[in-house]
């Protein structure tokens, strides 16, 4: 083979591998960040709020509607 080939070949399979080793390095640190962020913290709790909230208005929407009715059959009596 021609020392040419040999040096190109070199050449292309050393930058790619330091490609590769540096696009690691990125995505660690992309995983770190992301994991030591309180984004994730926040929207969980942000989510059982909403819950909480949600089936608080559901249950004084139902004790609502029983209500109404009690008073209007008490009403029609």
């Amino acid at each position: 083979m021609n020392a040419a080939l040999i040096h190109d070949k070199l050449f292309i399979k050393t930058f790619w591998e330091q490609k590769i080793v540096k696009h690691n390095q990125l995505t660690e640190n992309e995983e770190q960040r992301t994991k030591n962020s309180a984004l994730s913290k926040l929207r969980d709790e942000w989510l059982m709020r909403l819950e909480s909230r949600t089936k608080h208005l559901k249950n004084f929407g139902d004790g609502h509607a029983l209500k109404t009715t009690v008073v209007k059959q008490i009403d029609h009596e």
